[in-house]
């Protein structure tokens, strides 16, 4: 059987947006009648997202295979590293966790890995026409005695590589030409094309440079993409929370949203950031949790390390203000276990403290354990909380969690109907007066979930709700991603290095 013709994206660092022109790409080729497929073979974010059959991938290839068009599978991501300290990161493998390691116990399993990424490689270029991969960090990294995500894939799949650097850090040129020097000969030579990233202005201005960069380094400058103003698409790596923007027009609504040390799964508050007038901050100071009309207590890898940095900031008691005030606090997964009155860990897997404290401010106990639910769900909304008002509404989310937490007060959150594709007639969160924790990661994006949240928020402040709130306002972004990147982008050259014709890229 012919195997599909493979293009890759690598960068000149980590954070210049190669996810977010992989995505773009798989769109811009699904859109030509191409069958895509994103692939990343290993992949280092705290923002995960649950396949079909309940593995765990980077969230940035569910986001690149929904831009295609297609289920995002373990074989998309075979390798995610989960960060849990700044020493060690749990080790997810075809999707299923196998381990917690160090770096120097990650390097001596990473040989073991190879096989796994040339499988999984393999079985998507076998059902698809074209597979958009994307490498991780630099290709430069000498320091590194070994590579699984960028040069060795790309010999691997016969790949070219599109090279981007991003010219708001500054020294764009610098760093695409830095980076072609500190290539091996024959990885210098895959790369078949240059692309400066989020580029704000006229591009004309840059002209001389590009000409001068070409004639440089022998590469052909493919275009200059413009800064795309909000993230279109999820961070992978909490970073990039720095440069999300704070300032709203016509700002109605504020959110607060504490920016723990291991934050995950940060990609819940988009739809919340996308709505009109409302304003979601990344916060670190208690100030900005009391002067917010919602709390959003987002998940986290250590939920009790995380737990003691709220308390060392006094941000504890800014969300206990919050809640007493009668405003709008969530916990979404580890944020829900904070919440609750008391976190038992007997085993020593979060920590080694064997109970900690929680917040106080919902009546459940947390119990970890090692074994680790990762599931789609289906679920109705349940009547109370901040959230009444979408009673009976259909919810569509996920679950990535260890251990269990039980409730011996408030109400229930979510009547679960679907969990890994079986029916089910279980009950997910709890809720106490305007206080409420679930352990369903995508729960935002419910339209009718976030109208009934927002109108609540505003009756209480006083401000006439905005009739847009809860509209699909992200059902298009994958097109409106591909349009301007499309349009920046020499697309013939890009169809002969996929060799795929682009001649047909509307939607």
């Amino acid at each position: 059987m012919r195997l599909a013709a493979c293009v890759m994206v690598q960068g000149t660092a980590s954070g210049v947006g190669k996810s977010l022109l992989a995505a773009a790409l798989c769109r811009i080729f699904a859109r030509a009648g191409h069958r895509v497929a994103p692939f990343k073979s290993q992949n280092m974010s705290l923002n995960a997202a649950v396949t079909a059959d309940g593995g765990e991938i980077g969230r940035a290839q569910a986001v690149q295979a929904a831009a295609a068009g297609i289920e995002p599978t373990v074989d998309m991501n075979p390798i995610l590293l989960k960060p849990e300290t700044d020493e060690r990161s749990q080790v997810v493998v075809r999707g299923r966790a196998v381990g917690s390691l160090d770096w120097r116990g990650y390097g001596r399993l990473a040989p073991t890995l190879w096989p796994v990424i040339v499988e999984s490689l393999e079985r998507l270029r076998r059902a698809h026409d074209l597979v958009v991969i994307e490498g991780a960090g630099s290709p430069a990294e000498i320091n590194l005695k070994f590579d699984l995500a960028n040069m060795r894939v790309a010999a691997l799949a016969g790949a070219p590589v599109v090279l981007v650097g991003d010219i708001e850090r500054g020294g764009v040129f610098a760093a695409l030409v830095g980076t072609l020097a500190l290539l091996a000969p024959d990885d210098r030579a895959r790369v078949a094309g240059l692309v400066v990233n989020r580029f704000r202005g006229d591009p004309s201005v840059l002209g001389a440079g590009l000409d001068l960069l070409t004639a440089r380094t022998g590469v052909p400058v493919l275009g200059v993409v413009p800064h795309l103003g909000e993230a279109p698409l999820p961070e992978e790596d909490s970073l990039g929370l720095e440069s999300i923007p704070r300032d709203v027009a016509d700002e109605r609504l504020s959110v607060a949203v504490p920016r723990l040390p291991r934050i995950a799964n940060f990609d819940d508050l988009e739809p919340l950031a996308a709505e009109p007038g409302v304003a979601v901050r990344f916060v670190a100071h208690p100030e900005a949790v009391d002067r917010s009309d919602v709390v959003v207590l987002p998940g986290s890898k250590t939920t009790v390390a995380d737990l003691a940095w709220l308390r060392e900031r006094g941000l504890d008691a800014a969300i206990a203000r919050a809640a007493a005030d009668g405003r709008a606090v969530i916990g979404i997964c580890g944020g829900y276990q904070m919440l609750g009155e008391r976190l038992d860990d007997p085993e020593h897997i979060e920590s080694d403290t064997g109970r900690v404290a929680g917040l106080g401010l919902l009546p459940v106990i947390t119990t970890f354990a090692r074994d680790k639910t990762t599931s789609r769900v289906r679920a109705r909304v349940l009547a109370g909380g901040p959230f009444g008002a979408a009673a009976g509404a259909e919810v569509a989310g996920y679950e990535i969690h260890c251990g269990r937490t039980t409730a011996h007060g408030g109400a229930p959150v979510f009547a679960l109907t679907e969990r890994a594709g079986a029916p089910t007639e279980t009950v997910d969160g709890t809720c106490a007066g305007s206080v409420v924790g679930t352990y369903l990661h995508g729960c935002l994006s419910s339209g009718a979930l976030r109208r009934a949240l927002l109108t609540v928020v505003a009756a209480r402040r006083g401000v006439v709700p905005d009739p847009r709130w809860g509209a699909a306002v992200l059902a298009d972004r994958y097109d409106r991603l591909a349009d301007r990147v499309a349009a920046a982008l020499d697309l013939e050259a890009l169809g002969r290095l996929a060799r795929r014709p682009l001649g047909a890229v509307a939607p």
